[in-house]
């Protein structure tokens, strides 16, 4: 019974306190009760959906599971059918967990990728396999292919590393093959033999005209090497002969010294190297020359016809072929008498360079192109001047020897080849041709001799069918008074009809370097020089077009390369251009 002191409003206040005390008891009492039941089912299995409820807990941490059972069909109402929102975001990954009935999401924000790549790694990499592949389908080998092959240098050697398959595609000779008759190729200037530190360090200089820009090849295998020659056949280098010092090994050192026969190969587009069959003979600063030459060259009629004779000397004059004469004295006095003999009548395969140019670009067409490379003279083991020559066939791997130079030729201080002819001059102004289809030499007087400094070698040019030569003459001050007289570096041309020589044009720079190198490719003219003045070594790149020679000489490089390199380096260097 209330007390009668509380007033009415106050019994209502307690009985509604009274009733949210037994409402929080019974709140607390069924959340126990929950989780007693949770710990005892939690292993069992509903059968009615067979949905596992310790997978639904496991991944109940970031958001539990989400569940979209299809409760209504078992009551009898389709249209009560429930669906979650993950059903339809997940319904791959529907089966994993349960029936069809059920559609179950047990994977929270996030973690049905991190579930998905730890159980399926085979599977996820299947699928990387297959897209790639088809991305690869979207673009056909041979679309690729013509896209790539139209890269400059520089940026195919990049696009080499992006995959193998693109490294493969790019270095088979298919591909060289179609960079180069698809005109996709640029002038490389390659620079050899320089010294740096006092040491021949090995260092490549490799110039893009295109880009007028100059890249650095380290290279051991040239490592201690100096005074060789070089010479490109398409799209290799070859380093032929040469010198190294035996007590001072790297330097330029001739107090002791080997000379090699051996013969390098440099490739450019891969930037590797190999070695080619070493020469007969040993020489340093060999005259080298690279042509073109047909099936009917006596170098292949040799190898078809004497299969068992080491080397072959063509008869001339009606002299039988001479053995077992150690001096060659014999061959000598063939040479001297047959070459005074045969002069006129060999030089109507002279006059008909046209005809050899086209016979040339016919089989060039035909996709049957043969090359070879003609060392002769140089210096041999005992620092003596050598006249033997010799002819390396690429394809056979092999040298076969050819006449000696005539008897009083001198020694041979250039030599180029030109219209299937090996021409070759002398330190006393004499100029001869081997003949590289008949395998003989020809002695050509030309007329007049251009007059020229003898502390300056002569450097002949073959471009585009003509021949030039580069000499160093003294120029009389134009005829003026007090002016001094001055050495200039003239281009001549001979006339291979008449055989007279022809100035072209005048060098804008000053001889300063002697041993200047110059090389054609196509219709131009290359040249490098390389000076050493107030301390400091300086070079300076040229070229010359002879289809404009208004325009004259333009300078493209000046003072890149040689502010780093001793003055040892004008006397080594050695310059190569090939087509990339």
């Amino acid at each position: 019974m209330a007390s009668p002191s509380l007033t009415e409003e106050e019994h209502i206040d307690r009985d509604f306190e009274s009733l949210s005390v037994s409402k929080r008891l019974v709140r607390s009492m069924s959340q126990k009760l929950r989780r007693r039941n949770n710990r005892n089912e939690s292993s069992d299995e509903d059968e009615t959906s067979g949905v596992s409820m310790r997978c639904l807990t496991l991944y109940g941490r970031g958001g539990g599971c989400k569940v979209g059972a299809e409760m209504g069909e078992e009551f009898g109402d389709p249209s009560s059918r429930r669906r979650s929102s993950a059903s339809e975001e997940g319904k791959s990954y529907a089966s994993i967990c349960g029936k069809e009935e059920a559609t179950v999401d047990c994977f929270s924000h996030g973690m049905k990728e991190k579930f998905f790549r730890r159980n399926n790694r085979k599977l996820l990499t299947y699928n990387e396999v297959q897209q790639s592949n088809s991305m690869n389908a979207c673009l056909p080998d041979d679309i690729l292919e013509m896209c790539l092959v139209r890269l400059p240098l520089a940026s195919l050697m990049n696009a080499r590393l992006v995959c193998k398959k693109w490294r493969n595609l790019t270095t088979t000779p298919r591909f060289m093959q179609i960079r180069r008759e698809g005109l996709f190729q640029s002038s490389w200037l390659f620079l050899f033999g320089v010294v740096k530190d006092g040491y021949c360090s090995g260092e490549l200089h490799a110039f893009d005209v295109s880009l007028n820009q100059w890249h650095k090849i380290d290279s051991q295998i040239l490592k201690g090497r100096f005074l060789f020659s070089v010479a490109s056949i398409q799209e290799e280098v070859y380093v032929v002969g040469g010198c190294s010092s035996l007590t001072n090994f790297g330097k330029v050192d001739r107090s002791s010294f080997k000379t090699h026969k051996g013969v390098l190969v440099f490739s450019p587009s891969t930037k590797s190297w190999r070695k080619a069959a070493a020469m007969k003979y040993a020489r340093s600063s060999p005259i080298l020359g690279i042509s073109e030459v047909s099936q009917d060259c006596f170098l292949f009629r040799n190898q078809q016809n004497r299969p068992d004779r080491r080397f072959y000397r063509p008869r001339i004059g009606g002299v039988s072929d001479v053995y077992e004469d150690p001096h060659r004295l014999s061959v000598r006095r063939q040479s001297r008498h047959s070459l005074d003999e045969n002069e006129i009548s060999l030089f109507p395969n002279i006059k008909s360079s046209k005809f050899v140019r086209q016979k040339n670009e016919s089989s060039s067409s035909k996709d049957s192109r043969k090359f070879v490379m003609i060392a002769v003279g140089g210096v041999g083991s005992w620092d003596e001047v050598l006249d033997s020559g010799e002819i390396y066939d690429p394809v056979s791997n092999k040298w076969t020897e050819i006449q000696r130079l005539p008897l009083d030729f001198g020694m041979a201080c250039s030599g180029v080849v030109c219209c299937g002819m090996f021409y070759v001059y002398s330190e006393s102004d004499k100029l001869v041709g081997y003949d590289l289809e008949r395998g003989y030499w020809v002695r050509i007087q030309t007329t007049p001799i251009p007059p020229r400094v003898h502390e300056y070698y002569p450097k002949l040019i073959s471009c585009e069918g003509q021949l030039f030569m580069l000499s160093v003459s003294w120029c009389e001050g134009d005829g003026q008074i007090g002016r001094r007289n001055k050495a200039v570096r003239k281009l001549w041309e001979l006339d291979l009809m008449y055989l007279t020589w022809t100035e072209v044009s005048t060098h804008p720079d000053a001889p300063m370097d002697w041993n200047a190198a110059f090389v054609a490719d196509e219709d131009v003219i290359f040249g490098i020089e390389m000076f050493k003045i107030f301390g400091q070594v300086l070079d300076f790149v040229t070229m010359f077009n002879v289809y404009d020679t208004g325009k004259g000489w333009n300078h493209i490089s000046r003072n890149h390369v040689a502010h780093d390199l001793d003055a040892l380096s004008c006397m080594t260097k050695a310059l190569a251009v090939v087509r990339l």
